[in-house]
């Protein structure tokens, strides 16, 4: 079976993905499998509240044995209830916890974990209002169902990973967005639709598809595609014929219409009612299902075609509240989105730096949106209302390989399956190369382009392992493929030159915060994770970890001596940098976690963290 052959087989990632308990839609939710949800997300919690400084827990009984663990505590608001646990204070302030230690009691009575009360215990010091807690602990019970879920299905193991196809890791994933607590709340959805759309389900959807008449509804495209062009590459003759039959039999000709995949939740659930005037009066017409089956990602709303897997990804508006915001999509913003792709991939294709590592993306290659011009006049542009209705076709990476190569979500290098074996220490031990080496490799593939788009263009990308794919050969890492471009990249300078179409990606982020997006997007909120696992596993540890990433930071550096003023300028071997705080954004505003007009000034940052590069700077130049 070739590469392209396993990707487009829904019936075998259905059939892998069935939780044992399938007989019942709420057969995952059983008390010996909570405790165990529970008890995951109390250690998630625990750890990334005090990495966030946001409690301090105290030193308790004799110190630290060989291994670097040792008892701590952590009192609630009230001081009745104490959490006890052994834990590890890693690299960038990493509370490496034993979930298996943790401990919950009321003087002398034993308390079960729970974390929707450990939200409540320490209410006050997570700074939860009355605004924000119901929703959140809504959010904490949502994720909590979730992982159960997750630990009801027979996975595969992380060897098993190791030779699997890209669908079959990218739907085994378990943990979600590594920093936030709250991270799969996925409010909006019941649990059938849990069910049939959530990624880790692995059940294959089927888009619904609206024509939007014109006079309501934008369409815009790369400059070697058009509208006709992207249909008929993405829909086979019969169902454009299926759909044209449907609008004449309403007296309608499909040619003044705009063709607009939909979420299924978001036809039957918002736009069916919230748009009914639109649908009544036929500016919107329902048109059924396509007929290509697709896999729901990561991040929820976009889907990858498994019955072609050479036809493009499509990006969905899910009016579902999810990590800190309604996931929609503006027919405003997607306009540029085209533009703004093929800006970035003509800059990567003329920079020599960029093609040496390897570095592509996946265009959002069309965008087609939806304007209902009575929720435009009742609100801002920046309103969950604006963003119910649109749509973006996005490039397969599938084309784009050769020979002997497959793909996976960069998620999986944090990876950690039900026995706890890593899918990266089983990559790193399958590619027969000293674990170093093996790193010294995905860093020049993955660090060395976000260096260079820093450095030399002021250019930053959000490059999260859901944004970002692996292409392996030999179980190594060959190249990497960023995605998400035209809503997640910023230009942070006022006087770079940018087309008149590209001007949106523009942002004006004060001195002290541009390395942020190194410091933190790279280092705190990925890096952290993956040298602490190849540490616990026995791979690697933080010392060499660390020093792998210094020397691809001092090798970059060696590569561009013509930007030496804006090395010094941005010194990524400085002392320490400021910790910028995700969950505290999200406990401050879970339903809008960021002004996305000026993103910079809602940072939550809380004093310093030692920078782990630094006792390389002087070896490292």
């Amino acid at each position: 079976m070739t590469t392209t052959d396993r990707q487009s087989d829904p019936a075998r990632t259905r059939d892998s993905a069935a939780p044992r308990s399938c007989c019942s839609p709420v057969g995952h939710l059983r008390p010996q499998t909570w405790e165990r949800a529970n008890r995951l997300l109390v250690r998630k919690a625990l750890a990334e509240f005090a990495h966030e400084r946001l409690i301090t827990p105290e030193p308790e009984g004799p110190a630290a044995d060989p291994a670097g663990r040792r008892w701590y505590a952590v009192t609630s608001d009230s001081g009745a209830v104490r959490y006890r646990f052994t834990a590890r204070l890693r690299t960038l302030e990493h509370w490496d916890i034993d979930p298996d230690s943790i401990t919950r009691h009321r003087a002398d009575e034993p308390l079960p974990l729970d974390a929707v009360d450990l939200c409540l215990d320490l209410r006050d010091a997570l700074g939860l209002t009355d605004r924000i807690l119901p929703v959140y602990l809504e959010e904490i019970s949502s994720t909590l169902a979730g992982i159960a879920y997750k630990l009801d299905r027979a996975l595969p193991t992380a060897a098993k990973l190791v030779e699997a196809d890209f669908q079959t890791v990218e739907t085994s994933m378990t943990e979600g967005h590594p920093c936030f607590v709250a991270n799969n709340g996925r409010l909006g959805f019941g649990v059938d639709e849990y069910h049939r759309y959530a990624p880790e389900a692995a059940r294959p959807v089927r888009l619904v598809w609206l024509a939007a008449h014109r006079d309501h509804a934008t369409f815009s495209s790369a400059a070697d595609l058009d509208y006709d062009g992207l249909l008929r590459a993405e829909l086979d003759e019969a169902t454009l014929a299926r759909f044209t039959s449907t609008m004449a039999a309403l007296g309608l000709d499909l040619a003044d219409y705009l063709l607009i995949p939909v979420h299924p939740w978001q036809w039957w659930n918002k736009l069916s009612v919230t748009f009914a005037g639109e649908v009544a009066r036929r500016r919107l017409v329902h048109l059924g299902e396509g007929t290509d089956d697709y896999l729901a990602q990561q991040s929820i709303r976009t889907f990858f075609n498994v019955s072609a897997p050479h036809r493009h990804y499509v990006k969905t508006s899910l009016s579902v509240l999810n990590m800190g915001f309604m996931r929609g999509l503006s027919a405003a913003y997607m306009e540029a989105t085209p533009a703004i792709n093929d800006w970035l991939a003509d800059l990567i294709a003329a920079d020599e730096v960029f093609q040496q590592t390897g570095l592509t993306i996946i265009r959002e290659r069309a965008a087609v949106g939806y304007r209902n011009r009575q929720y435009e006049a009742a609100t801002d542009r920046y309103s969950p209302y604006r963003k119910m209705l649109a749509a973006l076709w996005r490039e397969s990476p599938v084309p784009t390989l050769a020979s002997g190569e497959r793909l996976a979500t960069m998620a999986s290098l944090l990876h950690v399956d039900a026995d706890g074996r890593s899918f990266a220490a089983e990559l790193i031990t399958a590619s027969g190369l000293a674990p170093a080496e093996w790193l010294r490799r995905y860093l020049r593939a993955y660090l060395t382009p976000l260096l260079h788009a820093f450095y030399a263009y002021d250019l930053a990308f959000m490059p999260h392992g859901e944004n970002v794919i692996l292409v392996l050969r030999d179980h190594t890492v060959q190249r990497v493929i960023f995605k998400d471009i035209a809503e997640e990249i910023v230009v942070m300078s006022t006087e770079a030159t940018l087309p008149p179409a590209v001007e949106r990606i523009r942002a004006d982020v004060p001195e002290d915060m541009k390395l942020l997006s190194i410091f933190t997007d790279v280092f705190d909120c990925f890096f952290r994770f993956l040298g602490a696992t190849l540490a616990d596993q026995g791979i690697a540890d933080e010392e060499t970890f660390w020093r792998t990433v210094a020397d691809c930071a001092t090798d970059y550096a060696a590569r561009v001596p013509q930007l030496a003023d804006r090395l010094a300028r941005y010194d990524l071997f400085a002392p320490e940098f400021a910790l910028s705080c995700l969950n505290r954004l999200q406990l401050r505003d879970n339903q809008q976690m960021v002004d996305l007009a000026d993103p910079s000034a809602a940072l939550q940052l809380v004093g310093a963290l030692a920078n782990p590069l630094a006792r390389f700077a002087t070896t490292s130049g």
